[in-house]
């Protein structure tokens, strides 16, 4: 079982004082996919007159805007980190940038439809650019902050985590969630890439994540740990149910998440849809013709 971590002191609008770098701004934007809302870190010293970096701005909300630029009133912003291009991470960083002066650094937009359209709240923000492209391994030197610009695509093709050095954590955007599991939903999203993402997360051996939605994750090891362990189980089930004679994504996610909210049928039929397309790529399913949600499965 994943130990997941839901319970956390907030209020919209208000900035906490979270470590001795890092403060938080949480959007009013709860929802099945977001949690309580959006979570804009500010990254740098307290202090009055110093300069700071703000990652995911979030979705496009004139209270979060005004809420962030009070929190940074007294200091200046350098750069605006972006996790990746989904409306409740995005939009805001260009009126927020623009209101500050900073730069946006995030990977470049996607190039293809990010999942089949409607089924999510997660809407890609088509209209985003960043001022500086990243690619994954740049360093930005700060005001007594580091921050390392970390590639974790699977729940996006252009998803960034950043890795402040100064306190061995990571912002983890959607990649890894404290309070639920991530929807990886092709054709953008991709399982492979995903748990690829994940064993490097692992191999860094962080002291805290901090993701967008909810609150840090402080015993990292295990969580991640089992948020790995959770994948394969779930690709064992699909397995097996293959096996069984299911034969499409409809016939699967009932079976496997009937103790689900049927809301979030829509993103399990993404995730299956991505596991397959892993199992097929790897030998161990098949498919007629291209996978799709409504494509015939079989075991081999």
């Amino acid at each position: 079982m994943i130990p997941f971590v839901r319970a956390f002191d907030f209020a919209y609008g208000r900035r906490d004082f979270v470590s001795p770098l890092i403060q938080r701004v949480v959007a009013e934007n709860p929802g099945p996919f977001t949690f309580t809302g959006t979570g804009t870190y500010i990254v740098g010293r307290p202090d009055a007159g110093t300069t700071v970096a703000v990652i995911d701005p979030g979705a496009m909300d004139k209270a979060h805007l005004a809420a962030l630029l009070e929190a940074v009133s007294d200091r200046t912003v350098s750069h605006v980190f972006v996790t990746h291009t989904h409306r409740d991470h995005a939009p805001l960083a260009r009126p927020f940038a623009q209101a500050t002066g900073a730069a946006i650094l995030a990977a470049r937009p996607p190039l293809q439809e990010t999942h089949a359209s409607g089924m999510l709240d997660e809407d890609e923000d088509a209209d985003f650019r960043p001022d500086i492209v990243l690619s994954g391994g740049e360093i930005v030197v700060g005001d007594g902050w580091t921050m390392e610009a970390v590639a974790t695509p699977g729940h996006a093709s252009n998803h960034m985590a950043f890795a402040l050095k100064e306190e061995n954590a990571l912002f983890s955007g959607d990649h890894v969630m404290g309070w639920s599991t991530t929807v990886v939903a092709p054709p953008d999203g991709n399982m492979r890439d995903y748990m690829d993402s994940l064993d490097r997360v692992i191999a860094r051996d962080f002291e805290t994540i901090w993701p967008t939605h909810g609150p840090p994750i402080t015993q990292v090891r295990p969580f991640l740990s089992a948020y790995r362990a959770h994948r394969l189980d779930r690709e064992a089930q699909i397995l097996a149910r293959l096996q069984a004679g299911d034969r499409t994504v409809a016939e699967i996610v009932p079976i496997l998440y009937a103790g689900v909210d049927p809301r979030l049928w829509p993103a399990a039929s993404l995730s299956v849809l991505a596991h397959l397309v892993k199992l097929v790529g790897e030998g161990r399913a098949t498919v007629v013709g291209e996978p799709s949600l409504g494509a015939v499965f079989g075991a081999t």
